[in-house]
């Protein structure tokens, strides 16, 4: 069996290693065996802290918003759960730059807040509400089409229509809009 020198590739991934070892302290980056060692150990913390920044700047944002509603004479948790029942669907970040760049903007966030508390409907729940009513189908015969065929059958039978037993789906309906 031949000999095999793997001289270049050690090197290579010793190199690669120093490489990202640069500018660390000691012999960190200079020693291939603790600079090996530093390496696995920053790549480690560097996955853990992509993780936990997320909740770091949750935080952030969680301390701006409650100091802005503070200001205007809200706690945090209040007005969360006033925009929740205003129907106002907006994110922490979002909340949170309004905040800090656009005071007038949140004051009205806090007017939404307040009246969502107090149970009064909001623009965003008005012109929701409206939209439900519209999508309400007109006529009797379309609701009728999405009932089974036993509850036509029921229906029939309540309003005292006789033949309804041998009668097929068409046959219900236009005897029910009659």
């Amino acid at each position: 069996m031949p000999r095999v020198k793997v001289g270049t590739l050690s090197r290579r991934r010793r190199k690669r290693t120093l490489k990202l070892a640069k500018g660390y302290f000691g012999s960190k980056h200079v020693l291939y065996k603790t600079a090996n060692q530093q390496v696995m150990k920053s790549l480690a913390y560097s996955y853990r802290d992509r993780k936990k920044r997320k909740s770091d700047f949750r935080k952030l944002w969680i301390s701006r918003i409650n100091a802005a509603a503070r200001q205007n004479g809200m706690s945090y948790s209040r007005m969360i759960n006033g925009l929740k029942q205003a129907g106002v669907e907006i994110n922490r970040k979002m909340l949170a730059d309004i905040a800090v760049h656009d005071a007038d903007g949140f004051q009205s966030l806090v007017e939404a807040a307040q009246k969502g508390l107090k149970g009064e409907l909001s623009p965003i729940e008005a012109k929701q509400a409206e939209a439900k009513e519209a999508s309400k189908p007109a006529s009797k015969e379309e609701d009728l089409s999405k009932l089974t065929v036993d509850e036509l059958k029921e229906l029939c039978k309540e309003r005292d229509i006789t033949g309804y037993s041998s009668m097929k789906k068409a046959e219900l309906i236009d005897a029910l809009s009659k």
